[in-house]
This record gives structure tokens, C-alpha cells and sequence, in this order.
């Protein structure tokens, strides 16, 4: 069944009590609505009150004009929307006063439906109609707020992206460009950080990260910036390293240093691929100190090596290895067979045996050391090596 016009009077009559419901919707919404409340809503309230005003113009004009252009008002509630989404709240106060605003005007209806004889008919259109045009302005302000969500997210990624290369620049930026870039990004700034680095090709549903890890998953030597590592917490990241493959942690430096310790971290992760540091789950730099010393100065190890070790290094492989790893876990012992024997899971008189034929091969070289912690040094360089291409001529 075809409905009538709308009774000719009916829009001046609505426009005669227009300011008096602009009036009563403002102060309930002031009422009702916490974050609108008094002074303490600021422009922002303001805005929305007028918002109020002009949806309540247009209704009364759309009443006269059925077939009026909402466009500048859906504009007006989806910028309402995208502020909301700018200072971070949700949409629930724009839509608490969308609701107690509707609720104000229905009981105005009812009032005036009785106190001016409108029929039933008449009374039911209206509501419908204003049901339809919040509907459309509360969709216009959800789609501005989801689209600026979208915006500020994109924007703090892109941030983040720029604070995580900051940290690991050379030479170090300055501290004042960390802390504001931080809090630009919504990170907030660590005491310390330390750096994983991580072999290539993680799966993408292992990359799920605590949201304070800043990752960069497109370096040539992935890497992940770690913020207070040794801060409370933060073994949970342990299991996720391990989804993650061969992972290796750099030493915690402050804030400025994050190069350093990428740095480092990468050398660890060489050193893991190539079997050179146990790789059965993260590899920490500070667990490793010696080794990766060592493998940094491999260079300048292999060429003094002959002049140091001297003889050991004539020895074929078979021989050399056990001699060697022997004298070394007996200087890291303190000099105690007893203990070395525990560590290396042979008898004593075996250690006590090599220790013999070391005097012998270097004509007591090694029994009264002045430079323990180069021989030490060098015997670990052949003991995770097992190379010795750097005899003396």
C-alpha cells in the first residue's frame, strides 16, 4: 500500500520547535554521556553538539524534502569519526549521544503526535525516518573511523620501521632523535635493547612477535630489536626464537648502541650455520665470549698460531685434536686434572698421559705459562677449527 505525503503542515511545525530540541538533546547529552560532560568535553563536544543541530536541520528539511542530499552530513560525521579515531577513544560516546539524541526526539514526537492530533501513520513515518537517517550518519562515522584507524596504523608501522633502523644506525643518532621518533611510535623507550639476528626465510606464522619487538624481516640477515632483554618477562621470547630457526642474540647495550650489538649477533649467527657455536636453540653472544673473540680475530689467530702453539700444530688432525682440547679444558680447570678428566669424560691418568706428551712435543712450552690467556685463545681457535694451514715455514 502506497503511503501519503506527509501532512503540509507538518514541517513548520517541527521547524517552530526545532532550537527547543536542539536545546533538550544537548543538555541530555551532556547528562548521560560522560565524555561530554560540562567543560570537560572541550571543542570536541562542541563539535558534536553542533553535529546535533545540523542533523536535526536536515531531518526537518529532509521532511519537506524527501529526497534531499545527505552528503555534506554524512562528510560531517565521518570526520567526527575519524577524530575519535584520532585521540585514540572508541566510537561509544559518539553513538551514547546519537542514541540518547534519538531517544529525546521520539519523546518529542509522542508529545506533539497527542498534543496536535497526528495520526498514527504520520507519527510512524517520522520515527522511521529518523531511525534511517542516524543509521546512515552512525555508518558514515564508523566508515571515517575505521578509515583513520587504518591511516594511524600505517603511519605507526612506518614509524616503527624508521625507529628500528635508527637504532641500529652508525654512527649513533642522537639520543633526543630516539626518544622523540619512540614516541611518535608509540614505543616506549627501553633502558637497554639487544639484537637478533635470524637466517632468512622464517615462515610468516611464526612472526607473530610481542608487540614491543621491532623486526625488520626483509634485511638481508633478518633481525629484531629486543627492548630490556634481561627484564622481567622476557624468557617468553625464547619459544618464539625457536619457531623462528637459528636465531642469535646479540650483547645488551644501551639504547644508542644497537649496532653493536647486530653487529655481534650476525657473527654468532655465521658462526652457528657453520657448526663453529651449538645451534640447538638461541645462541647468546655473552655465553660465547671467548669464541666469538676469537672468530673475529681469526685473521691475526691463524697467523700467529705456528709461533705459539709451535709443534702441536706438525701433528696430523687425530692426534693434534685430543692434545690440544685437553691442554685447554686443563688451563680452563685451573690447572686440575681432576676436574678436566670430569669434564672431557676420560680417566685422569689419560689426562695426566696428553698433558706428558704435550712437554715432550714442545719441550715444556707450556708448563710455566706467562701468556695462559693467548695460548688459551688460540688452543680454542683450534679446537672449534680443527685447522692448522698457519705452520710456521
Amino acid at each position: 500500500m502506497t503511503q501519503g505525503p506527509m501532512p503540509a503542515e507538518l514541517p513548520e511545525m517541527l521547524r517552530q520547535h526545532l532550537q527547543a530540541a536542539v536545546e533538550e538533546m544537548e543538555r541530555e547529552i551532556r547528562d548521560q554521556v560522560p565524555e561530554y560532560a560540562g567543560d570537560d568535553g572541550g571543542e570536541y563536544a562542541r563539535r558534536v553538539e553542533r553535529a546535533v543541530g545540523d542533523t536535526v536541520a536536515f531531518f526537518v528539511d529532509s521532511v519537506d524534502h524527501p529526497n534531499a542530499d545527505a552528503r555534506k552530513l554524512t562528510e560531517l560525521y565521518m570526520r567526527l569519526g575519524e577524530e575519535e579515531a584520532r585521540q585514540g577513544r572508541s566510537l561509544a560516546a559518539l553513538q551514547n549521544a546519537m542514541r540518547v539524541s534519538s531517544q529525546v526526539a521520539c519523546r518529542r514526537f509522542i508529545k506533539d503526535a497527542y498534543r496536535l492530533g497526528w495520526s498514527r501513520e504520520t507519527l510512524s513515518r517520522l520515527t522511521d525516518s529518523l531511525f534511517m537517517l542516524l543509521a546512515r550518519v552512525a555508518d558514515a562515522a564508523a566508515q571515517g573511523y575505521a578509515r583513520q584507524q587504518g591511516q594511524l596504523a600505517t603511519e605507526r608501522e612506518r614509524r616503527r620501521d624508521r625507529l628500528r633502523d635508527l637504532l641500529v644506525a652508525e654512527p649513533p643518532p642522537a639520543a633526543g632523535a630516539i626518544a622523540e621518533l619512540a614516541v611518535a611510535a608509540r614505543w616506549e623507550l627501553p633502558k637497554s635493547i639487544a639484537l637478533v639476528a635470524l637466517p632468512a626465510g622464517a615462515p610468516p606464522g611464526a612472526r607473530i612477535l610481542p608487540p614491543a619487538v621491532l623486526a625488520d624481516w626483509d634485511a638481508p640477515v633478518p633481525f629484531l630489536v629486543v627492548p630490556d632483554p634481561e627484564g622481567p618477562g622476557q624468557d617468553r621470547l625464547w619459544p618464539v626464537l625457536r619457531r623462528l630457526g637459528t636465531a642469535a642474540l646479540g650483547p645488551t647495550v644501551p639504547v644508542g648502541r644497537g649496532a653493536v650489538s647486530l653487529r655481534w649477533a650476525r657473527h654468532a649467527l655465521t658462526l652457528a650455520e657453520r657448526g663453529l657455536l651449538p645451534c640447538d636453540g638461541p645462541v647468546r653472544c655473552v655465553d660465547h665470549i671467548a669464541a666469538l673473540a676469537v672468530h673475529a680475530a681469526d685473521e691475526l689467530v691463524g697467523a700467529t698460531a705456528g709461533t705459539v702453539l709451535g709443534p702441536l700444530l706438525e701433528l696430523a688432525p687425530a692426534r693434534r685434536q685430543p692434545l690440544a682440547e685437553t691442554l685447554l679444558t686443563y688451563l680452563e680447570c685451573g690447572d686440575n686434572a681432576v676436574i678436566a678428566a670430569e669434564r672431557l669424560h676420560i680417566h685422569e691418568q689419560t689426562v695426566r698421559y696428553r698433558l706428558r706428551r704435550i712437554a715432550e712435543l714442545t719441550g715444556g712450552r707450556f708448563s710455566d705459562l706467562d701468556g695462559r690467556l693467548d695460548v688459551m685463545l688460540m688452543l680454542s681457535w683450534l679446537v672449534r677449527t680443527g685447522r692448522a694451514e698457519a705452520r710456521t715455514a
